[in-house]
């Protein structure tokens, strides 16, 4: 696959059916399942840079993989037999093939657009569970979310750093909430 990344990248941004068609065909190697699925790997790359417009171009180019590979398993012939019929076939096709065709596309980057924003989340979770590991004092708790909890009074105390202010704060809690405070902090 590495092998080939360049050639199958410069297929996925081709735009003009004929340009696609002839260089599939000056590249046979590229017409099977390894081309349709680093394309689609690439567009959930694509999104997660918010690179949307060439995301969708990427997509295009993964539904036409994907249309001639699965006329090749139809007519159990070799997916390169297929690419001069498929690109015939969407050149002059009816308005229900293209409808069809338009479609897939819109359903593959609504997949697309899915798929990327789970795995930012799950990135974004991950570096934050990082950072949050990070920050963990010596009892184990988060400073960031022991300074959250405070009371709003303690916060001020913190903030301006105050050490008097803190010391008449806690003194006039009740004794257990104040040590409950101290032993977070």
């Amino acid at each position: 696959m590495d092998k080939y990344k360049k050639d199958i990248e410069k297929f996925g941004f081709y735009s003009n059916w004929n340009d696609s068609k002839e260089y599939l065909l000056a590249n046979p190697h590229l017409a099977c399942e390894d081309t349709a699925n680093y394309l689609t790997y690439w567009c959930i790359n694509l999104q997660m840079e918010d690179k949307n417009g060439l995301m969708k171009q990427v997509a295009h180019q993964t539904i036409v993989m994907q249309y001639i590979l699965e006329l090749s398993k139809t007519m159990e012939v070799p997916p390169i037999a297929c690419v001069p019929s498929f690109f015939t076939k969407i050149q002059l096709c009816d308005a229900k093939y293209m409808e069809g065709f338009n479609a897939e596309l819109d359903a593959f980057i609504g997949r697309i657009e899915r798929r990327a924003k789970e795995k930012t989340d799950k990135l974004m979770a991950e570096i934050e569970e990082e950072e949050r590991q990070k920050r963990l004092g010596p009892g184990g708790l988060d400073p960031q979310e022991v300074y959250e909890e405070l009371p709003k009074e303690l916060q001020n105390c913190f903030d301006s750093k105050d050490i008097q202010l803190l010391q008449d704060v806690l003194t006039a809690m009740p004794a257990e909430e104040a040590q409950l405070w101290l032993k977070k902090c």
